[in-house]
């Protein structure tokens, strides 16, 4: 570890649950390395639903996890734990963190992170590892979305939408999306969707019934959640599979479970960030494997609709509260 690092740094902390004003910046201790650990000097740190959830006091931090929001983060290593084998420092990377991303330096596992991919900038970095692990696990693992299969994103102008149309298209399968204007459904055509739901004039049932000439879809990755739940069921073709990441408009609902049963559906769900070191490692590797190269080659590429200095991460959340948003948000220290 270099004496030259601050003992201090600048973090956002969360005052009080409550709305984006109790974002906070503050002074605190700049976190140690322990086993495995790297630390991150950050360039840019990813803002997602789920900080907006922990700021309001409903989704807290899980044991042993910083405070301080924020689960993903691009930067330099700056430095290492004992038995750390894979990184130097001085290099680059991207990683998930279980918390702590709004801040100027973050600690992460080193199973954890990822090269930040050759022509992305740490901006553009930063808004891949919660999505594209997301993403990647959801979808392709739990889904298992084949080539030549249909699938379904609901907000597909989300950071986790416009990752899934990109993948889903270049894996082969026929991708649709819903989107709330014509101008989020452009923007999902424009990002290989073959076709865009606007859930504000059209049923999305009857929609992507038309578009599999009365199939279904075989993959749906949900983030709605409440009455969506029956109508993914009724849109779902034989033998489909819905997953759940999230619930906008609450997790629960009255289901019918005979199309379940009549259709042999699989209904499944994950959340990232209880998840082991083990299991995020695993995606870690995947996504390296599989979608880094897509990245380099210029392939694939995360959407940023806004950037803001770290000590305006009131500013972003209001951003993404607002769903006005295409794509990322991402908030910068370089």
């Amino acid at each position: 570890m270099s004496n030259a690092l601050p003992a201090r740094m600048t973090a956002i902390a969360i005052d009080e649950p409550g709305g984006p004003d109790v974002l906070v910046p503050v002074e605190i201790d700049r976190p140690e390395p322990g086993h495995g650990e790297i630390l991150i000097r950050v360039g840019a740190a990813g803002v997602n639903r789920p900080d907006v959830f922990q700021r309001l006091g409903l989704y807290p931090a899980p044991p042993g996890a910083p405070e301080t929001p924020g689960l993903e983060v691009a930067g330099e290593i700056v430095g290492m734990g004992p038995g750390v084998t894979n990184w130097r420092l001085g290099d680059r990377v991207c990683a998930l963190v279980g918390g702590g991303g709004y801040a100027e330096y973050c600690l992460a596992h080193e199973s954890h992170a990822l090269p930040v991919p050759a022509g992305l900038s740490l901006t553009e970095a930063a808004a891949l590892p919660e999505t594209f692990f997301t993403v990647w696990t959801n979808v392709f693992e739990r889904g298992a979305l084949k080539a030549g299969e249909t699938f379904l994103v609901h907000g597909g102008t989300s950071g986790i939408g416009t990752t899934a149309i990109q993948l889903a298209s270049l894996m082969g399968a026929r991708a649709f999306a819903t989107a709330g204007s014509p101008e989020k459904c452009e923007a999902c055509l424009k990002l290989g969707a073959e076709a865009a739901i606007d859930y504000k004039t059209q049923d999305f049932v009857e929609e992507t019934k038309s578009l599999t000439k009365g199939r279904g879809v075989d993959v749906i990755l949900d983030m709605v959640g409440g009455d969506y739940i029956p109508r993914n069921i009724k849109a779902a073709a034989q033998d489909g599979r819905i997953v759940s990441i999230a619930f906008l408009n609450g997790s629960t609902a009255e289901v019918n479970f005979m199309p379940i049963m009549l259709k042999r559906l699989t209904l499944t769900g994950s959340t990232l960030r209880a998840r082991g070191i083990e299991e995020k490692a695993g995606i870690a590797a995947a996504l390296r494997e599989k979608v880094w190269p897509l990245l380099e080659a210029g392939r694939v590429k995360p959407v940023i609709d806004a950037t803001f200095p770290l000590r305006d991460a009131a500013k972003a959340h209001e951003r993404m509260e607002s769903s006005a948003h295409i794509g990322k948000l991402v908030l910068t220290l370089e």
